[in-house]
């Protein structure tokens, strides 16, 4: 009975380490070099996608960023130059396909053939269920499933040709884990994680390797930029504060090294920050338990009312709760990534 019990052990052991082994070895297979290759980033002109440029252009890569401001374009060029890299920046609406695809058109040929393609542009919607409308629901889809879809579907032939290539998709914890009171937000998310893990398995075989990160809160700076409904100054200072304190988020340029660093591994996917692993893992083993406590914290937020279903943004959300010395480490990303504009001050 010892002797099968051991036996039983070691084959464990050696299945266990086996496996290790052949991960490491997939991993070594899929390492990706970004120097010199042609990175597009749609969002890439504030934020998260700014960060995740600079981390880029570090790195050696020609970046192309895609938003719709002109001038916050520019600015943000300005900024990816002092890395010594080939930046191009470009106009596009990103939910409009025939744009989207002339939009890469002119990258191509003012930089070569597309590498990566980071997907990023996002818009978020805070706020109670009773003030979200159809429309808030259709406009997230719009920007964080069809959009990636478009350009997944640009870029993807060039990639199939060549065999060979990177797409990041920005999904959110909120794609695994329903959050209170950004129920379009979630909703779209998790139709971006489905479609981004189902392409995952599709294309792997053709060398071009799909990433989905799962971002838990983040001090992007993005908060003065996020719309917010209902009884918009609370659901702001919520959001700030829980946004600016370490405890409950990551850097930005921590994010951007995981994300950057997952995808040249060749990971399925990413989930940044302990807290937002913690948060996927909960949710998976316990459903019940994790929605009932989220139920219960639904009860403690704002409720509706305010300016109703109409929507303002976090600049124009402040109060005498936010800002504050609280939230003055992601009040210092707001500027430092470009999500302010030159005339505005989140004091």
């Amino acid at each position: 009975m010892g002797e099968n019990k051991n036996s039983l052990i070691l084959g464990l052991a050696a299945g266990a380490g086996a496996v290790i082994v052949l991960k490491a070895l997939m991993r070594a297979g899929r390492r990706y070099d970004f120097r010199d290759k042609v990175v597009v980033i749609t969002g890439g002109s504030r934020g998260l996608g700014l960060v995740m440029a600079r981390e880029f252009a570090s790195l050696g890569a020609r970046i192309a960023i895609v938003a719709r401001d002109a001038d916050e374009l520019s600015r943000a060029q300005s900024d990816l130059e002092s890395f010594g890299s080939t930046v191009h920046s470009q106009v596009c609406d990103v939910t409009d396909q025939a744009a989207l695809d002339a939009a890469f058109t002119e990258i191509s040929s003012a930089l070569g053939p597309i590498d990566v393609l980071v997907n990023n542009a996002g818009v978020i919607q805070v706020g109670p269920l009773k003030e979200q409308t159809q429309k808030d629901f259709e406009d997230a889809m719009q920007i964080h499933f069809w959009a990636p879809y478009y350009a997944m579907q640009a870029v993807l032939p060039g990639m199939r040709d060549r065999q060979d290539g990177r797409i990041i998709n920005i999904s959110s914890i909120g794609g695994k884990v329903a959050v209170p009171h950004l129920a379009p937000y979630c909703a779209s998310k998790f139709a971006l994680a489905g479609m981004s893990s189902a392409m995952h398995t599709e294309l792997a075989k053709e060398n071009i390797i799909v990433t989905t990160v799962y971002p838990g809160l983040m001090r992007t700076g993005s908060h003065i930029n996020a719309l917010f409904k209902g009884q918009n100054q609370k659901e702001f200072a919520l959001f700030s504060l829980m946004n600016g304190i370490p405890l409950t988020s990551v850097s930005a340029e921590n994010a951007a090294r995981q994300i950057v660093k997952a995808s040249a591994n060749g990971d399925a996917e990413l989930i940044v920050s302990i807290q937002a692993k913690i948060a996927a893992k909960m949710f998976a083993l316990f459903p019940q338990l994790m929605s009932d406590i989220l139920a219960l914290t639904d009860r403690f937020l704002p409720g509706e009312g305010g300016i109703g279903e109409g929507y303002a943004t976090g600049l124009d959300s402040r109060s005498e709760a936010s800002p504050s010395w609280i939230t003055s480490l992601v009040d210092s990303a707001s500027a430092r990534n470009n999500e302010l504009k030159p005339n505005e001050s989140i004091h």
